[in-house]
């Protein structure tokens, strides 16, 4: 499976997309605003991710607005949220063949180009 769960009005998705060119490897382009996430997608993301929060983003301002951050989370309540709210997926999220890389940190970011080359 090759995909790309991003953000389309996301600068930072856009900024990744265009440094990595990862829309021109043939890689499927799910943008979660206007294809939204099933169960099923998140279900096979947790599994290469290993927890549904580290596919969390504690970025998005809904994070702040709803007190979760006061909160104690369970796994149950990450795959919730972010079946609910897009903004709650870490994104850029790309599935390449088994391996998956989450975020925009620069790690992840270096390790997709790593594996598109």
């Amino acid at each position: 499976m090759k995909k790309c769960y991003y953000l389309a009005n996301c600068t930072t998705c856009q900024a990744i997309i265009e440094e990595t060119k990862i829309d021109r490897h043939g890689i499927a382009m799910q943008d979660i605003k206007t294809e939204k996430i099933t169960p099923a997608q998140l279900d096979a993301m947790k599994k290469l991710a290993g927890s549904y929060e580290a596919l969390f983003s504690r970025r998005a301002m809904k994070y702040k607005e709803m007190g979760l951050k006061d909160q104690t989370l369970t796994e149950e309540d990450y795959r919730r949220l972010i079946l609910e709210e897009y903004t709650f997926l870490k994104r850029p999220v790309t599935i390449l063949d088994g391996a998956i890389f989450i975020g925009n940190d620069k790690k992840p970011v270096a390790a997709l180009k790593k594996a598109l080359e």
